[in-house]
């Protein structure tokens, strides 16, 4: 892919990115480059100060962007309230708060900070904008997986399969990536045996299912990221 360094490359990809294929009933895909002018300046705030290189690095792949967190500021696991405390980006148009940012974040504190973190480390996901769902009986939008329905799968696999080839192309570690959540990291083996991208897949528990459900066991799966990231 083109681009001088890593953050041109990933800016190039998210000022490219849109989803124009099918998707079964009751489901959207919500972009944020394009729903809010001001994503595209944090985002390209956020990889210019932390990718202004041409370091390889480890892939770590979550689900989908949920619309709290990525699905606002355009960056993984990365909610407005981090967004400006630990990495020093203010979001003036949105205000948000999204738990797996909560873990991601402490678990990039525990492993030196931001900085640190991300010049050995890039996140992001198979399908890189958030899937919403409608809600029974017509109620709200929900946050929704790429996964959740086998035909919505089906629709959006070889858009999945396109995304993680331009991801490996930035300058991503194809030895080894690290999938958070049991679940996605089944649907990653089934495109892995398919297209034959990573060599080894590590498997982590998902920072929402610690958060929600294990959250006062925290710092095992906290000490359990580090040692798989660092070993």
């Amino acid at each position: 892919m083109a681009g001088t360094t890593f953050a041109e490359r990933v800016i190039q990809f998210n000022r490219e990115l849109i989803y124009s294929g099918k998707l079964p009933k009751g489901f959207r895909v919500l972009n944020p480059y394009f729903d809010n002018p001001e994503t595209i300046k944090v985002m390209e705030k956020f990889y210019r100060k932390y990718y202004n290189d041409n370091l390889e690095r480890k892939f770590i792949i979550g689900i989908n962007p949920s619309r709290h967190g990525a699905g606002v500021t355009g960056v993984p696991f990365t909610d407005t309230k981090r967004l400006e405390g630990i990495c020093g980006i203010k979001m003036q148009s949105a205000y948000t708060h999204e738990v797996s940012s909560v873990f991601i974040y402490e678990m990039i504190k525990a492993l030196g900070g931001a900085k640190e973190f991300y010049k050995e480390f890039y996140i992001n996901s198979p399908f890189p904008l958030a899937i919403i769902r409608k809600g029974k009986d017509g109620g709200p939008w929900l946050n929704a997986n790429y996964y959740d329905d086998p035909i919505l799968f089906e629709m959006v696999k070889d858009f999945m399969i396109d995304s993680l080839k331009k991801h490996i192309s930035m300058g991503l570690s194809t030895s080894e990536v690290f999938i958070l959540g049991k679940k996605n990291a089944n649907f990653i083996k089934k495109l892995n045996q398919e297209e034959k991208l990573f060599e080894k897949l590590n498997i982590l528990e998902h920072p929402r299912y610690i958060q929600q459900y294990k959250s006062k066991e925290k710092q095992l799966y906290i000490d359990k990221y580090i040692q798989a990231l660092k070993g």
